[in-house]
């Protein structure tokens, strides 16, 4: 691997640095090189000291392990990274995928629910997967038990995509092994953590975020009113794409959950004709352009600007919108203080795009 590639892995996977600070550096630097030159400065200017960067050492390992494995990496920026992924701001620097990678170049659509799903609602998940390949859409789906095995099953022959929380060498759960190596030879598999790595609680609404952000939709069939298929549904909503739901008895708990998304707004889905008419017409000349994610927002700035930007943070987390509001800085100031602040280890971002001081 080329040292550009190497030092944005070494970037990535440094402590303190997440996708929105990763984004940030590289729109300001122009390089995962410049960047790790730079950290020390913008974290002295914070008042810190300099995050410690992950050990070349560690990374030359993990791609060593991550070739074995017959995977490869793709970053933020290159030609074939998704488009539509690109555009979240959290959107993963890193990935390492195993499969075809043009099957995230057509249109996707996401499809998730209840691990605990019913016969019906799984063979329904399929149905629908399968109708939507053989409309050469590509299937979104995490390869959990219930709802997201049944897509993946139903989408094989037409294509489709599995992202998990872990890394590209772990399945789970560990019976779909054999379906997630299916993924891997006929469709295309995605990991944002290195290989070895195990699904760990917080990894899973990371991973859902990549499904929400590869789909120009996502189809939830069958969940309770707080599971995890409403977190990738309120990620897809919130990043503008559709929301659909298939809609279940108001006597069954699993299907709560997307009762109440329709209620709220959600496109009803009962057949593929349904989602296809939602997502449009599938053919290349609608397929958005790749847009640069680096896009420099970033400026000095004055201690004046940074004292005041700190006196209006605290340990309660706060949308940079709303700082920006009531500071009247310039957003790309403000950025500048907050990117400052965070690699020097004073202040912490959160989901929704706040962010907090610590201490």
């Amino acid at each position: 691997m080329e040292q550009s590639r190497l030092d944005s892995l070494r970037l990535i996977r440094s402590p303190q640095i997440g996708p929105v600070t990763y984004r940030q550096l590289i729109g300001r630097f122009g390089s995962a090189t410049r960047a790790l030159a730079a950290i020390p400065d913008l974290a002295a200017r914070g008042g810190g000291k300099a995050p410690r960067l992950a050990d070349m050492a560690l990374v030359l390992r993990e791609v060593e392990r991550t070739q074995a494995l017959g995977a490869s990496y793709l970053f933020l920026g290159e030609a074939d990274y998704p488009a539509l992924l690109a555009e979240m701001e959290t959107a993963p620097p890193a990935l390492i995928y195993r499969g075809a990678l043009s099957l995230a170049k057509r249109r996707c659509v996401g499809m998730v629910g209840a691990r605990n799903a019913s016969a019906a609602a799984c063979r329904f998940a399929r149905m629908l997967a399968q109708g939507l390949g053989a409309e050469r859409v590509s299937v979104v789906s995490g390869l959990a038990r219930g709802i997201d095995t049944a897509a993946h099953q139903g989408a094989l022959e037409g294509g489709t995509i599995g992202v998990i929380a872990s890394g590209i060498d772990i399945a789970y759960p560990p019976e779909n092994g054999a379906l997630q190596e299916q993924v891997a030879a006929q469709g295309l598999l995605l990991a944002e953590q290195p290989p070895g790595t195990q699904p760990l609680a917080r990894h899973f609404p990371s991973r859902n975020r990549i499904i929400a952000g590869l789909s120009v939709g996502t189809v939830v069939v069958e969940a309770a009113p707080k599971s995890g298929s409403l977190i990738t549904a309120r990620l897809a909503g919130e990043a503008g794409r559709d929301v659909m739901a298939v809609p279940g008895s108001p006597l069954d708990p699993r299907a709560q959950g997307c009762n109440q998304l329709i209620r709220e707004g959600a496109i009803l889905v009962q057949s593929v004709a349904d989602i296809l008419e939602a997502v449009g017409p599938i053919h290349g000349a609608m397929l958005r352009q790749p847009v640069d994610p680096f896009i420099p927002e970033m400026a000095d700035a004055s201690d004046a600007d940074r004292r005041r930007i700190i006196d209006l943070l605290g340990p309660v987390p706060v949308p940079v919108d709303e700082l920006i509001r009531q500071s009247g800085i310039p957003p790309a100031l403000v950025q500048t203080v907050l990117l400052e602040l965070e690699l020097a280890g004073r202040a912490e971002r959160h989901a929704g795009g706040r962010v907090s001081l610590f201490g």
